[in-house]
């Protein structure tokens, strides 16, 4: 099984301590280069810069093989790398949060996830709680999901919660 991972579900898993699920869930994981220089911005998170510093083997870092390609100039490097090699690995699944980036991988016929849809799948496979994964990551980072959304991921978890959409939960 090929899975590549672009940078906002490694970044948001790393911070809430998830980043062990990929491997347990998909063994190996491809990371465009691109998304480990995303990674390494100057204001990423220690979390990250932490895990930046000592990358798990189970993560093979590539460049596409092909020059970018130009129809994917409106995204950022990260997803139009990852997007490219999704394409070149002809992978099974393309880890991907942003809109963008996720409505051109399946406009290509990419298979794509998101970080929540990770975290549900290793909610199935009982390797985390989904709600205190969820919680954590709607209140410890910078992650955003719609009202509808939220509700959707807690109830397939039975977890009586809501968020707000715009609003991190607090205690």
């Amino acid at each position: 099984m090929i899975i590549v991972a672009d940078t906002s579900p490694l970044n948001y898993l790393i911070q809430i301590e998830c980043d062990h699920l990929l491997q347990q869930l998909y063994s190996k994981i491809v990371v465009p280069s691109a998304a480990l220089l995303e990674l390494s911005h100057a204001g990423a998170p220690s979390a990250v810069r932490q895990w930046l510093s000592r990358v798990p083997a189970w993560i093979e870092v590539l460049v596409p093989a092909s020059p970018l390609d130009a129809s994917l100039a409106y995204l950022g490097l990260g997803e139009r790398e990852a997007i490219q090699l999704a394409q070149e690995q002809h992978a099974d699944l393309l880890l991907i949060d942003e809109r963008k980036g996720r409505l051109e991988a399946k406009r290509r016929g990419l298979s794509t996830a998101g970080t929540l849809g990770v975290l549900l799948s290793a909610a199935e496979q009982k390797l985390v709680d989904p709600e205190t994964a969820y919680r954590r990551l709607v209140d410890q980072t910078t992650f955003r999901t719609s009202h509808e959304l939220g509700d959707s991921i807690l109830h397939a978890c039975s977890v009586p919660f809501k968020i707000r959409p715009t609003e991190p939960f607090i205690n």
